[in-house]
């Protein structure tokens, strides 16, 4: 000990004394507690919290579930370490292990925060490199003059001075409300979609309006926050929105017919409709547009306007009960009594067809080759396809008619000839 406390003397190096050597130990032995602690809060009570965030918050299948842990571990360290720290005035010596293990556990649980509200990788871990920096700084005593230099550092605009340190400030700032934003929005869109009494319609609405009034909220907290005069921007801000507004006129009108669509709930996620010619079950109402998927796996995107201008059927709207009309022609040698029996015995053979209500046969004609019928059952599962119900009948039907010696005709012609050209007979020889 002798040696090494003569070699920093000979070389002009603070010889540290007993005292400050007892107190550095003593902060090493609490750094490595706190870490410790830390460590044990992730195995105990990071577990539950990660069960209660994916039942309550919504956060099972997103990024942000499997950083829990990680969250919950470098959080609790660095807690108690900045606690630590605060307690007493260490000296120097001390300080730097319980500043420096509060450093790395702080940026560290920003990276995961970040990377769980889905920001990019280097945003994160510049972001952490920030946070390193400036509670490192400020735990030996050295934040002080860092700010200084960064606020030396700038350039003016106008009458106002942009410097490095409000620039840094600005770009720290955004990223934390834009990520504390995004958590708060999931969070509450869960807690939406989880509430009773509200149809999928209005639970939709609500999502849209918190996910708004979130973003709003942001928005004048990060300028109240960032110190910005949002009256310098008032000629700016007036041309500029008088340019969106011509440029985004069919976004706000498509904006405002999908929030009109959500509340009188005419068209709801989940129903079936037609539009067009096209039939397909709506997956999705947008800001902008309506997912529609149609039964050969193709995702239609449909204006919001058009929805509420044009002729749309619902075939889902007040009853999801639909009728299946299934043509069907016998021939007229056929037993039409036990024809129309079999027509009902498929249909109610048929696993999708509701007995009630019951099908139905109708008798719709007599054609050329055929007595035309029609059988009308009904489904309540739209969403699942109708030519499926066509087909499965019709196969049904087709067994019975053999069974049964039902004949299903084809088309026949009669020619006559009126009269024989006299030329065009021709004598057979031994006839």
């Amino acid at each position: 000990m002798n040696v090494v406390t003569d070699w920093l003397a000979a070389n002009g190096f603070a010889v540290p004394t007993q005292p400050q050597l007892i107190e550095a130990a003593i902060a090493g032995a609490l750094t490595i507690a706190a870490l410790a602690l830390g460590w044990l809060a992730s195995r105990t009570i990071g577990p539950r919290l990660a069960q209660i965030a994916a039942d309550r918050a919504g956060f099972k299948d997103g990024p942000f579930h499997p950083r829990i842990c990680e969250v919950v571990r470098h959080l609790t360290a660095a807690l108690l370490l900045a606690i630590i720290l605060g307690v007493r005035s260490w000296q120097a010596l001390a300080t730097l292990p319980i500043g420096f293990a509060l450093s790395v556990a702080a940026a560290l649980a920003s990276v995961a925060l970040l990377r769980g509200a889905n920001l990019s990788r280097w945003v994160s871990w510049g972001i952490a490199v920030f946070v390193f920096t400036a509670l490192f700084s400020h735990a030996v005593g050295g934040f002080t003059p860092i700010t200084t230099v960064l606020g030396r550092i700038g350039l003016e605009v106008g009458t106002k001075r942009v410097t490095l340190l409000s620039v840094v400030t600005l770009v720290i700032g955004s990223v934390a409300i834009f990520a504390i934003a995004r958590l708060a929005n999931r969070v509450i869109g869960h807690a939406i979609g989880q509430a009773g009494g509200f149809d999928p319609a209005q639970k939709l609405l609500f999502q849209k309006l918190s996910g708004i009034a979130v973003i709003v909220v942001a928005f004048f907290i990060g300028v109240d926050m960032l110190g910005i005069d949002l009256t310098t921007f008032a000629v700016f801000g007036g041309a500029f929105g008088l340019a969106i507004g011509f440029g985004l006129q069919k976004t706000i009108g498509n904006l405002i017919a999908g929030i009109i669509l959500l509340m009188d709930r005419s068209i709801k996620p989940g129903d079936v409709i037609v539009i067009g010619g096209a039939v397909g079950q709506v997956n999705k109402i947008g800001v902008r547009a309506v997912s529609i998927i149609t039964r050969d796996g193709k995702e239609h995107l449909i204006p919001n306007e058009n929805l509420m201008t044009q002729e749309v059927e619902n075939w889902s709207f007040s009853d999801r009960n639909v009728r299946v009309r299934i043509s069907v022609g016998v021939s007229y040698n056929s037993d039409l009594k036990l024809a129309q029996e079999l027509m009902l015995r498929a249909a109610n053979e048929s696993p999708r067809v509701l007995k009630s209500p019951k099908p139905n046969v109708w008798l719709k004609g007599f054609g050329d080759s055929a007595v035309d019928h029609e059988i009308l059952a009904w489904v309540s599962d739209p969403e699942s396809g109708i030519g499926n119900v066509r087909s499965d009948v019709l196969n049904r039907l087709w067994w019975l008619f053999k069974e049964h010696g039902i004949e299903i005709p084809f088309p026949q012609r009669d020619v006559t000839i009126r009269n024989w050209p006299a030329a065009a007979l021709v004598e057979v020889p031994g006839a």
